[in-house]
């Protein structure tokens, strides 16, 4: 008999959380040192707190701005200047500008015209630090619209931020109006509107004119919130390339950052800061998974998970993705016939799974130990011991009812079939059938091997008869085949041997 398919559970593979879209037009030192930091930069909190008690000036911005692009206040552009004090320098140029209008309005443009001026030289989809603006002048709608945002806070203007689904820009408010700035365009202020353009002597010499763009679904950000677009970004771009583990670091500082926020936007276009940890800290966890390292992976959810529980939700979700990973490493033992080392995770890891699931992977484990014991009954196992454990997991639920009968049939038609192979041969093998059968019902595989071990036996018999009727020992031939009728009763082959024993006798 086909040995039963031990191997009902399925690999388990969480699929990455979905990452930001990208906005374009440790508690040991083992943990610690193998898994990305989970303690957020002191800065990050610095900078939550300055919110606190008034709002960002600009400087603040330009700080928050480069530590979210990763840069610091020392770091240099490549003409040896600090970032800092480039930016700086630019906003105070802009505020002493002679040529700043005293109108809100065209205060408002003047900024956007200066900012592509003076650092914005051309549009890049995946460019949203804004110390590669001071580097190379390259900028995308975040870095551009938390550029804007810089200068305009500098020239004494009520600017904000906005995001939809897949972009970012700014808005100005003047009075009761709030302009729109569509900061990748150089015309992109209040777009929809035509901007003349004149020579000297105020002749009209042409106008640009940026179509209005209609944003059925957008979102009032604040400051801090557009700048910590550019670390989702960033995570969008690392987790874009597997690189997952750099991309949690981030999210921590990114959740810090937003954590002490007085009037957080609530949008389904803004991703929460710990809500964005949490993906971040499942898709690492994936990716342990789908490089097979389960274990880690066991060991992040301990790690990771006591750190950013993540509430009732975040609970769920770290219970599914343990019984994914031990699932897994279970799965891939018993393929390996490592059992015993399946049962010892179990036992290590079980307790921190749903009742539901730990008795799933109890049962199938148990399956496997079963079905080893079967296999291995002729070399050291006692198929009677055996049977009881089988009835025993039937009884308490660890095994269902119908595997439990795919066991046992397996087992009783193997244990027959070595019984056979043996000296005591197939009376042995039917005897321990038979009391199979009585003990567990009829069915159809036991009453089939059955069979078999009863035609063995009366070919056995009747081959028997057949040598000593044809070597002339008519009498003995005819007393054997009374002794086999006495074990098979009205079997047609016995019965036509015995005729032929007694016609012998007779001539």
């Amino acid at each position: 008999m086909k040995a039963p398919n031990i191997f009902r559970l399925v690999f388990f593979v969480l699929c990455m959380a979905a990452a930001f879209p990208r906005l374009s037009a440790q508690s040991s030192a083992r943990q610690s040192a193998a898994f990305p930091g989970l303690e957020a930069d002191p800065l990050a909190r610095e900078f939550a707190r300055r919110s606190r008690n008034s709002a960002y000036s600009w400087q603040d911005l330009i700080d928050i701005a480069l530590w979210a692009s990763g840069a610091g206040q020392a770091a240099r552009n490549q003409r040896g200047v600090s970032y800092r004090d480039a930016v700086t320098a630019a906003a105070e140029e802009l505020r002493a500008s002679p040529e700043l209008p005293q109108d809100r309005r065209a205060r408002g443009e003047y900024v956007l015209d200066f900012a592509h001026k003076k650092f914005l030289k051309g549009y890049s989809e995946t460019q949203t630090r804004l110390d590669e603006i001071v580097n190379t002048g390259r900028y995308n709608c975040v870095s551009s619209a938390v550029l804007y945002a810089i200068l305009a806070a500098a020239a004494d203007l009520d600017v904000r931020g906005v995001m939809t689904k897949d972009h970012a820009f700014a808005t100005v408010n003047i009075g009761t109006e709030t302009v729109d700035v569509e900061t990748t365009n150089p015309y992109g202020f209040d777009p929809g509107s035509r901007r003349e353009f004149h020579d000297d002597f105020g002749k009209l010499t042409g106008f640009a004119y940026v179509p209005a763009r209609n944003y059925r679904d957008r979102a009032a950000i604040s400051l801090l919130e557009l700048c910590s677009l550019i670390i989702s970004n960033r995570v969008a771009d690392l987790e874009k390339q597997n690189r997952y583990s750099e991309a949690v670091p981030l999210a921590v500082n990114r959740a810090a950052l937003l954590a002490d926020r007085r009037d957080p936007v609530s949008s389904p276009f803004f991703q929460d800061g710990e809500k964005d940890l949490l993906d971040r800290l499942f898709n690492y966890g994936a990716s342990l998974l789908n490089g097979g390292r389960e274990t880690d992976a066991l060991a992040w959810a301990e790690y990771a998970g006591a750190r950013y529980p993540g509430g009732a939700d975040g609970e769920r979700r770290w219970r599914e993705f343990r019984f994914a990973a031990l699932n897994n490493y279970i799965v891939r033992l018993m393929r390996g016939g490592k059992t015993a080392d399946a049962r010892a995770a179990l036992d290590r890891y079980g307790a921190s799974l749903d009742p539901a699931n730990y008795s799933q992977l109890d049962s199938q484990l148990l399956d496997a130990e079963l079905l080893g014991m079967a296999n291995s009954l002729g070399r050291n196992g006692n198929v009677r011991e055996l049977l009881d454990a089988i009835d025993r997991a039937a009884r308490d639920s660890r095994l269902p009812a119908a595997r439990a009968a795919e066991l046992r049939n397996f087992v009783i038609i193997n244990e027959g079939n070595r019984l056979a192979q043996t000296q005591a041969g197939a009376p042995a093998a039917i005897a321990f059938t038979e009391e199979a059968i009585a003990k567990y019902g009829r069915n159809s595989h036991l009453d089939g091997a059955l069979s078999i071990h009863r035609r063995n036996r009366i070919a056995d018999l009747h081959n028997r008869f057949a040598r000593l009727f044809n070597g002339k020992n008519y009498e003995e031939a005819r007393n054997h085949i009374r002794r086999a009728l006495e074990e098979f009763p009205g079997d047609r082959q016995l019965r036509q041997d015995l005729d032929l024993a007694e016609q012998a006798l007779k001539r």
